[in-house]
């Protein structure tokens, strides 16, 4: 069955179909800029013009890079604060003209490697990173997600910024931090999730998984980490996947 996955991130709206049974892309992933400020109309535009790229027609699911609950956006980390309290899987089914799925994009790229991925087959707790603009997270419990987990936003002991603005992808980028500099601060993050959660499993996801030579060989923690199988089409592939869950 071919579904429709967008994955909404702070610089880029991507989007591709999906074949849900092998969680493979069937078709190129068609991506356009983030609009700035990413305010709801832009953003809703800016996904309709990524959808209307496909010859599709039937549900849609949208990741997205907030809290979601019951297709209401409930934060906005990374997108315009006008998104908080919007009701954005109703404005975008109103635009497509489909039925829509929203739903956090740490969430769906979380379904997508639980499946098809890297924590295919685990039992026990999974915790699932994406390391790129922020730091989306994704909570799973012998399968079972618990939704919204937001854990990019925790303090760190010692520091004065949450842990997306300390040592996700993008700020290695903007202070030019080496890998094994940048692997530190990550590993910092982990060992306080660790602590904290005591995970079977972490598995990183995000485009920088595809470099995770680079930067895994300098953690040191007791938990198992893995690279993120399906890397950055992850959240395409989960969020095509839940856009048909409840039927």
């Amino acid at each position: 069955m071919e579904v429709l996955g967008i994955d909404v991130g702070g610089s880029g709206i991507k989007g591709a179909l999906v074949d849900i049974q092998t969680g493979q892309l069937i078709t190129d992933r068609y991506r356009l800029p983030t609009p700035q400020p990413a305010a709801p109309e832009a953003v809703v535009k800016t996904i309709n013009k990524v959808a209307k790229q496909f010859k599709y027609e039937g549900p849609v699911g949208v990741g997205f890079p907030a809290v979601v609950l019951d297709g209401t956006v409930l934060s906005a980390a990374n997108v315009d604060d006008r998104w908080i309290g919007f009701a954005g899987q109703q404005a975008i089914a109103d635009k497509l003209g489909y039925p829509v799925k929203l739903l956090n994009d740490a969430d769906a790229a979380g379904f997508a490697e639980m499946r098809f991925g890297a924590g295919r087959g685990r039992k026990g707790l999974i915790m699932i990173l994406t390391l790129g603009t922020g730091i989306g997270s994704a909570l799973f419990i012998d399968g079972r997600l618990v939704p919204n987990c937001e854990l990019g936003h925790l303090y760190l002991p010692g520091q004065k910024r949450d842990a997306e603005e300390y040592a996700s992808d993008r700020i290695r980028s903007d202070e030019d931090l080496s890998w094994e500099k940048w692997a530190g601060r990550l590993d910092e993050y982990l060992r306080h999730l660790e602590r904290l959660f005591s995970p079977n499993l972490f598995i990183l996801g995000g485009g920088v998984s595809k470099k995770h030579r680079k930067f895994i060989p300098y953690l040191s923690l007791r938990t198992e980490v893995v690279p993120a199988v399906l890397r950055n089409e992850a959240g395409i592939v989960g969020a095509a996947m839940a856009a048909i869950a409840d039927e």
